[in-house]
């Protein structure tokens, strides 16, 4: 006779989920959706179930929120709830500003902290915040999402099982074009992106992302060689008004890794895309190479590697498309975020391992910082180790 399983029912205050991120991934895709398909089953006889209540500024926004998933409660009290016993987590999805104070209030209540990155705009502040996590005792996290992108679980099996043999490189191209907003066409990132006293940059946002993405599938950044810009210099914002750009909008940048692989990606919210997805990853290694997107991923050994010759008078004979095979799904792949918020939530209630702390997040902060100055001083940069 099998045992009724028993509910972990586990309070999380989730902070700043009025933003697209908050609403969309963590929200409505992640905490919801946990909910939605009867909580998170662990094993047999145990059940995590989320109870969220939704923190704010705004309270039509928030009921809104309440409207259109499963958490049911708001309140634009923040201090009030993290006094409430009820609550044991901690998340924050505010701007990057914000999130340093209220992180710390959270942990200095005695909650277990979960949030976005950047976790901090300077590394001093970033690993601060991971210190007094510790000290305070509260289990801690940083959302590393892009490690369960679909085009990347590939990417991870192929390297774990031998395939490119040695790996030579990486490259990376990101970005889109973000609309000005002086046309119909809305712009489609905040205008808080594109200000520095804001906390915005592509380079603070971008390579925390690089750092955890490079560190666990290639071998740790040592150091960094960035070039940034700010190619638009005039946007709208949401009330309309024009403003000036002070924050980069592009970067380049080249990372050597441990190892001896050297990494190369342009980052850029100026730019057209004519390639498979919006982000696009190349590795290429002595025995074969890959390409890969957000969710799928094309691979071409040695032996059906072309040998092209360069020849510019006539038009090029080899369609360098072909000789490339698609690395077929392996199952349904759940939501990246989703898969993340999961982990942290076995790490709460059944102290499951859980590697992605806040020093992670200190890593990923410190790399940009190191790339802001590598831009400034045009000249490499090392990685020191962080602790």
């Amino acid at each position: 006779m099998s045992k009724t399983p028993k509910i972990h029912r586990v309070g999380i205050i989730m902070n700043g989920v009025t933003g697209r991120m908050g609403t969309n991934q963590h929200l409505l895709r992640s905490i919801s959706a946990i909910m939605k398909q009867g909580g998170l089953r662990v094993g047999n006889n145990d059940i995590i179930m989320p109870d969220p209540i939704l923190v704010g500024r705004n309270a039509d926004k928030l009921k809104k929120l309440t409207e259109i998933s499963e958490a049911k409660k708001y309140t634009t009290d923040l201090q009030t709830v993290l006094k409430d016993p009820a609550y044991s987590v901690y998340f924050d999805a505010q701007g990057t500003l914000q999130r340093f104070a209220a992180v710390k209030r959270a942990a200095a209540a005695g909650k277990h902290v979960y949030c976005e990155k950047p976790t901090a705009i300077t590394t001093a502040k970033a690993l601060e915040l991971y210190h007094f996590c510790k000290k305070a005792k509260v289990k801690n996290g940083v959302v590393q999402d892009k490690l369960w992108l679909p085009g990347l679980v590939k990417l991870r099996k192929l390297i774990d099982s031998g395939y490119f043999g040695k790996i030579l490189s990486v490259r990376g191209e990101f970005g889109y074009w973000v609309f000005e907003g002086h046309t119909p066409v809305a712009p489609q990132r905040p205008s808080w992106n594109y200000r520095k006293h804001d906390g915005g940059g592509i380079i603070i946002d971008m390579l925390c992302h690089w750092r955890y993405m490079l560190d666990n599938l290639f071998g740790a950044v040592q150091s960094v060689s960035c070039l940034g810009a700010t190619h638009v210099h005039e946007r709208v914002d949401e009330s309309g008004k024009v403003y000036k750009c002070t924050a980069d909008d592009a970067a380049y940048a080249t990372f050597e890794l441990k190892g001896g692989v050297i990494a190369h990606i342009n980052s850029s919210w100026c730019v057209r895309v004519r390639r498979d997805d919006l982000v696009v990853f190349q590795v290429d290694g002595t025995q074969g190479s890959a390409v890969c997107g957000l969710r799928k991923c094309w691979v071409q050994g040695y032996e059906n590697t072309p040998r092209p010759t360069w020849n510019p008078d006539v038009d090029q004979p080899i369609n360098f498309y072909e000789g490339w095979n698609l690395v077929p799904d392996d199952g349904v792949y759940e939501n990246a975020f989703k898969i993340q918020w999961e982990m942290f939530l076995r790490h709460v209630v059944f102290n499951e391992p859980f590697p992605w702390t806040l020093l992670e997040g200190a890593k990923g902060v410190q790399l940009a910082e190191l790339g802001l100055k590598s831009w400034k001083k045009r000249a490499w940069v090392d990685v020191k180790k962080l602790k």
